[in-house]
């Protein structure tokens, strides 16, 4: 099994070509075309031989604004809160599928026949089994090492087993892409069990790939582990929900990392760290302490009204979205999942009920309807997470692994589809201009110290600072160190 030859990426939609004109200070016109997805009515500018036509660049922090790529993997309309993968709805994949045969729809875009999901199964099975030079690698990180730390490390170290691999064979990107859907969560599991100092556990061939997920993180060798057929259709409908989600940020450092023509592997590494910020993969852990802090369901009116006066240290976590404008559909789907996952499992969580009730107040209220902050995928994944034993410190590794897929297919995409430009984004200086090197004021009555061989440290000197007294005095910072050194004023916009 490996890639056919795919559709090219750029299969955009027919017609007439447009152009918008830009008009510059100095009255010169420059014509910019307008390119059409093959869905969706969004227009793209497209910009590429701006600089080289008339000296300018474009202004764009977060790239709120900007595609960087052209992909034919996921599409989302935010302001009709639609996700489809490879152009199945992801409510209906959850519903419908297993975790692996959409990482097969992802990879090769279209869903497998009963031949080829048994064929790609048995070979992600096969791929999941870790060298031993990688399960080494756990023996060297603290008992209180974070999972997503871990994961770091491992996952890049697999370039140091897999480093024969050629970009330009299909066969290889193949190999490298199912190597890593296959051990990702294999890795994940041995994370939690280092970080808990537990055995590790390897996976059954008998097991589904949700299956044995729940069982390398919750088995032992002392008793046979039963997986719990709720458990495992929840981690396979949170897998699915993950698995991609368009240019976002961990995906888009694996783009870059991996327009350098970088190791797949070092490339994955890289998204696993971009991952573990709190604005992106750690968003369900925040919700959960969120709700943690608010406490009961009674407190929930005065926490939204401190959200509303902007009171500090308070903040509206699993509200509103980068790109949906509407209710997220993962959402939904996450939602119904929770509450099932609860009632099956016997769980009572009183944060569920202050999450509800949360919910139905921000949902009332015009001051959120009004700025579009509806729940997202987060808000209510962490609860449900919680009900099947896993913990806060797992949340974020889980985001990765499953989102693992995503990034393979991404990363074969760019490559198979060639459009390997290295990402090298312009900035906006705002520092000092040229200056001339002048050396600083030496002081004049202080006698010249000669250096001296030996361990006996030297005392100060007349005038002189000790490490510690230079720490507290910042001699040489007379004024003090700035909060920001930017020389130039782009607004309040820049900080959105």
């Amino acid at each position: 099994m490996g890639f056919e030859d795919s559709p090219k990426a750029a299969d955009l939609k027919d017609g007439r070509e447009e152009y918008a004109v830009l008009k510059l200070p100095d009255g010169r016109e420059h014509k910019i075309k307008i390119l059409k997805p093959k869905i969706g009515e969004e227009s793209f500018l497209d910009i590429r031989d701006l600089h080289a036509k008339t000296g300018c660049f474009t202004f764009d922090p977060g790239f709120t604004c900007t595609a960087s790529c052209i992909s034919a993997i996921t599409y989302i309309d935010g302001p009709k809160g639609i996700c489809l993968y490879r152009g199945y709805p992801v409510q209906d994949l959850c519903a419908k599928a297993e975790v692996l045969e959409c990482a097969h729809l992802l990879l090769t875009g279209e869903l497998p026949t009963s031949v080829q999901r048994m064929k790609f199964e048995t070979e992600i099975k096969k791929h999941m089994l870790v060298h031993e030079k990688i399960k080494a690698m756990y023996a060297n990180f603290t008992i209180s090492a974070h999972p997503m730390a871990i994961m770091v490390a491992v996952v890049g170290g697999l370039s140091s087993i897999f480093s024969e691999l050629d970009p330009a064979d299909s066969t290889h990107r193949w190999l490298a892409c199912t190597r890593l859907i296959a051990k990702v969560p294999v890795l994940a599991c041995m994370a939690y069990k280092t970080s808990i100092g537990q055995p590790i556990m390897y996976p059954k061939a008998n097991l589904s790939f949700a299956e044995n997920f729940l069982y390398m993180m919750f088995g032992t060798p002392l008793e046979e582990y039963v997986v719990d057929p709720v458990a495992a259709k929840a981690i396979n409908a949170f897998m699915i929900l993950h698995l991609d989600h368009e240019q976002n940020a961990s995906t888009s450092t694996v783009r870059i990392a991996g327009s350098s023509q970088a190791n797949p592997y070092a490339c994955i590494a890289a998204g696993v760290a971009s991952l573990w910020g709190p604005a992106h993969g750690g968003a369900n852990e925040a919700v959960i302490k969120m709700l943690e802090e608010i406490g009961r369901k009674e407190n929930v009116a005065q926490f939204v009204a401190d959200v509303k006066a902007k009171k500090d240290g308070v903040r509206l976590m699993g509200f509103g979205h980068r790109v949906y404008k509407n209710y997220d559909p993962r959402a939904r789907v996450m939602k119904g999942l929770c509450a099932e996952v609860l009632g099956s499992l016997g769980v009572q969580d009183p944060l569920l009920d202050v999450a509800q009730e949360l919910e139905r107040i921000a949902l009332a209220d015009e001051y959120f309807v009004a700025r579009k902050l509806y729940p997202n995928v987060d808000y209510y994944s962490g609860i449900m997470l919680r009900a099947l034993g896993i913990p806060t410190s797992m949340f974020t590794v889980m985001f990765a692994m499953s989102r693992c897929v995503g990034w393979v297919c991404q990363w074969n995409e760019m490559v198979s589809e060639k459009q390997m430009r290295i990402g090298r984004p312009r900035q906006l200086y705002a520092g000092v201009e040229a200056r001339e090197y002048q050396a600083m004021d030496a002081p004049q009555d202080q006698p010249k110290r000669i250096a001296r061989t030996g361990s006996a440290p030297l005392a100060p000197g007349p005038g002189e600072f000790t490490k510690e007294q230079t720490a507290r005095e910042r001699v040489g910072y007379p004024e003090g160190r700035r909060s920001s050194s930017f020389m130039v004023d782009v607004g309040d916009s820049y900080k959105r």
